[in-house]
């Protein structure tokens, strides 16, 4: 099953001009086609189709995370672009300035200009090709 298949992330958007700005403006990415009913972009090697609906920003959970090598930088760079991170206090995760350090992982989260939910995070047990490695594998 799925041996010839592509997954990718989708992303509701209330209005899909302000989430093209968004991924612009913040990713720096613009989309690579723009059919489908929506605009996909690539990121991270994955493909993020986002697509206009009234039910935009209704998920409470995340919804997109992306891995990175260095938190602290990419954070950074997000809060330059005026990216604001979630603070929790939830059994499990407490967040420090935005940041949870988990076992094995510092994660972060903030919305997109639709109300999405993205992750951030940084793997702290092994080295970020290492991760890259055990996705590829578990493609093949």
């Amino acid at each position: 099953m799925f041996e010839n298949s592509i997954a990718m992330a989708v992303l509701p958007a209330s209005d899909l001009d302000r989430a093209r700005r968004f991924w612009h403006d913040t990713f720096g990415v613009d989309p690579v086609s723009s059919d489908m009913g929506g605009d996909a972009f690539l990121i991270g090697g994955i493909g993020v189709l986002v697509y206009e609906t009234q039910f935009a920003g209704t998920n409470k959970a995340t919804a997109f995370s992306i891995m990175t090598d260095d938190l602290d930088r990419d954070m950074a760079a997000l809060r330059d672009k005026g990216v604001v991170f979630h603070d929790y206090d939830l059994p499990g995760i407490t967040t420090v300035d935005g940041v949870v350090d988990m076992d094995g992982e510092r994660g972060a989260w903030f919305d997109d200009s639709e109300g999405n939910i993205i992750a951030l995070a940084e793997p702290t047990k092994i080295p970020i090709d290492e991760a890259r490695r055990m996705f590829a594998e578990l493609r093949t």
